[in-house]
């Protein structure tokens, strides 16, 4: 899982010119690469060592990423 999500990252960086920093993922994608990853104790450090954010949702056919102007660790539900 995570080398698909680096080659993602590099595809998504030739053609935007700037990275990705959102991870859309549904709970089977995310749970693989929580065991891909054992060693990182919890989402935020899972977060920190990709360098972006991680939505899972029960939509997401395939893992993708995109780029999002909003800082989803400062947002604050209205």
């Amino acid at each position: 899982m995570l080398s698909f999500i680096y080659h993602q990252a590099m595809a998504f960086e030739r053609e935007h010119g700037f990275r990705p920093n959102l991870l859309c993922l549904n709970p089977g994608h995310y749970a693989q690469l929580r065991r891909d990853l054992a060693g990182v104790p919890q989402l935020d450090s899972l977060v920190r060592l990709l360098g972006m954010d991680v939505v899972v949702d029960d939509d997401v056919t395939h893992p993708r990423l995109t780029w999002s102007a909003v800082d989803w660790l400062n947002a604050v539900a209205v």
